[in-house]
């Protein structure tokens, strides 16, 4: 295809705003799908992703179609995830397109991932196409959302299209708006092959399928290239598109995207966003790169230790389709054998143990999340602890620093007041506020990530009735008051209940943990102190009472001395039983306190 007759576009939307409907509508209209094919949600495979509504790997397929003009265009849409957990697989995305698709609720408005994908957009340089989905609920306001259009995101109202995917509404004007307005691709200026890896996905025949855009030259099967950033140099085996199931073509030329397979057996041979060269004559890298790190860790253990070897093999299965998730072995003493894994965000880390037990049948159980730290030493040098057990002592620590994210959070006006609460409470600040039309505003504060990790967005939904949203990107590092809280039964360290908290919150969080234990552990017949230390300083305790056996049961009448003598007797016995004595703690109890 000639490449003034190409466009590359993207769908960005906020969760639940219409953008795989949208997709299933153009590829139905395009001629790409026929009717027999035809199912809701065609482009999102997994079960986890029906079900949610979400999208959680980027699919891109390869449209034609005839526009009014006579010709006939070559239309590469690149379906990206819409959560914040991938925000680096969607500027990844992007930078392989030249144009997206703002779909905005005609009923909702514009929320808070739509403010997001909109800066991640324009970051780009991208051309963005607004349109107003939905019209035809019986609540839907356009010219509402026209005027939220211009007023927070200063796109002008007039350019949105009014449609409505589900019942096809619009669907000509969105297809003729991309033909007109996105860009042809153009050249890098390299004299040789660029092309961007944008995806990558795992297949047990051909090894590991990538998902590229050309950019300058042509990709032909046999041809030697090279990952720059893996600095692999590799064979091309086979290239092709995406309609939406692959198919093989003989080339992809600058301004195509598509896929190719070569001799690479493992996901992490290919770093996502890297560039591919021709060996011959490289060119340079195109820009962008980063490397993936993950930013949220917590173990996973079997509730049954003989599983260990079982969930060694799915969690390898895992990392194959799912190249950002990461993890290694780790023991426990409470929990025994489990590895330790790092996942982008809080929804990377639920579908990731969602499809564990849902996808491979496993039965686990995950310790508290928590994020890397960074530590500076006495001696200056700096560590990354995403372990709260590879704490140095505190006389060898001089700061710790922690990481905060920056939220955007949507709300209705009436429920700004619990909002700040809940904000403070968090140990977070309010920057400032803008207010997007008269019943709602966006609250732009800055808030540890460590505080958002588990009830944070739930509690937004609760506070707001369902009304709220909220958004977040990184936003560095800040020296904080962080402390190691140590659980202690019967005066010995768990290790599977120690966390790293502030010291604000050290014992709030050691009274919470402390009762909860006390509930679970079994009683013994001596009495078990149940604590919460930080540093050795006790901030929080609770008594497992002890079983009395009544040891004055046989005397009848008689003086009280015998009683006292026998009574002295079996606390003397007690006293040396919780000297010696272990407290096991069962599996069961573990289970229900993480689970808390």
């Amino acid at each position: 295809m000639d490449r003034e007759r190409i466009r590359n576009f993207s769908i960005i939307a906020h969760i639940d705003h219409g953008k795989t409907t949208l997709s299933d509508r153009l590829l139905h209209r395009t001629g790409t799908i026929s009717d027999r094919e035809m199912q809701n949600q065609l482009l999102d495979s997994m079960d986890l992703e029906r079900e949610r509504g979400i999208t959680i790997k980027a699919h891109p397929v390869t449209m034609y179609y005839q526009a009014r003009d006579g010709e006939r265009y070559e239309l590469n849409l690149i379906d990206t995830p819409g959560h914040v957990d991938f925000a680096y697989e969607v500027s990844r995305s992007l930078s392989a397109c030249e144009g997206a698709l703002l779909i905005i609720d005609a009923a909702q408005g514009v929320e808070a991932q739509t403010v997001a994908n909109v800066h991640l957009a324009m970051k780009q340089n991208l051309t963005v196409i607004p349109v107003i989905n939905k019209i035809d609920l019986p609540h839907a306001n356009v010219d509402l959302v026209r005027r939220q259009l211009e007023d927070i995101l200063a796109i002008p109202g007039e350019e949105a299209i009014a449609a409505s995917a589900k019942e096809g509404l619009g669907i000509e004007e969105i297809l003729e708006a991309i033909v007109q307005r996105v860009p042809a691709p153009k050249l890098t200026g390299a004299d040789s092959l660029q092309a961007l890896v944008f995806d990558s996905v795992f297949n047990s025949y051909k090894g590991v399928v990538n998902y590229i855009r050309v950019f300058t030259g042509e990709l032909t099967a046999g041809v030697q290239a090279k990952l720059y950033h893996s600095g692999r140099t590799i064979e091309i085996k086979e290239v092709g598109s995406f309609n939406p199931k692959p198919y093989v073509r003989d080339r992809l030329v600058a301004g195509e995207t598509g896929y190719f397979t070569a001799n690479l057996k493992s996901p992490t041979d290919v770093k996502m966003g890297d560039t591919l060269l021709d060996a011959r004559r490289p060119a340079g890298p195109l820009a962008g790169f980063q490397e993936i790190h993950p930013m949220v860790f917590s173990g996973i253990y079997p509730i049954n230790p003989a599983d260990y070897e079982h969930l060694k093999t799915n969690l390898a299965k895992l990392q194959l389709n799912d190249s950002a998730f990461q993890y290694q072995a780790e023991s426990s003493v409470a929990l025994g054998f489990g590895f330790r894994c790092g996942f982008l965000g809080l929804l990377h880390m639920e579908i990731v143990q969602e499809r564990l037990r849902r996808e491979y049948d496993m039965d686990i159980i995950a310790t508290y999340p928590s994020v890397i730290y960074r530590v500076r030493l006495t001696k200056g040098e700096w560590k990354e602890i995403d372990n709260p057990a590879f704490l140095p002592e505190p006389t060898f620590i001089d700061v710790i620093e922690e990481p905060m994210v920056k939220a955007f959070v949507i709300c209705p006006n009436e429920y700004i007041g619990d909002m700040l609460a809940l904000v403070s409470e968090k140990r977070g600040n309010l920057d400032h506020t803008e207010t997007l039309d008269a019943t709602r505003v966006m609250m732009i504060c800055r808030v540890p990530l460590n505080e958002i990790l588990i009830d944070f967005h739930d509690r937004i939904k609760s506070i707001t009735r369902g009304y709220g949203s909220m958004d977040y990107e990184h936003d560095g590092y800040v020296a904080s008051d962080m402390v190691k809280l140590d659980m202690m039964v019967n005066s010995e360290s768990v290790d599977a209940f120690s966390c790293i908290v502030h010291r604000s919150k050290a014992e709030i969080r050691g009274r919470a943990l402390a009762a909860k234990l006390k509930e679970v552990i079994p009683r013994q017949q001596f009495s078990i102190a149940v604590q919460a230390a930080v540093g050795g300083k006790v901030v929080a305790r609770e008594t497992v009472k002890a079983f009395r056996k009544d040891v004055t049961a046989k005397c009848y009448g008689g003086d009280i001395t015998r009683k006292r003598k026998l009574l002295e007797k079996q606390k003397e016995g007690k006293k040396r039983m919780k000297s010696i004595g272990n407290v096991n703690i069962p599996q069961e109890a573990f289970i229900a306190v993480l689970k808390a």
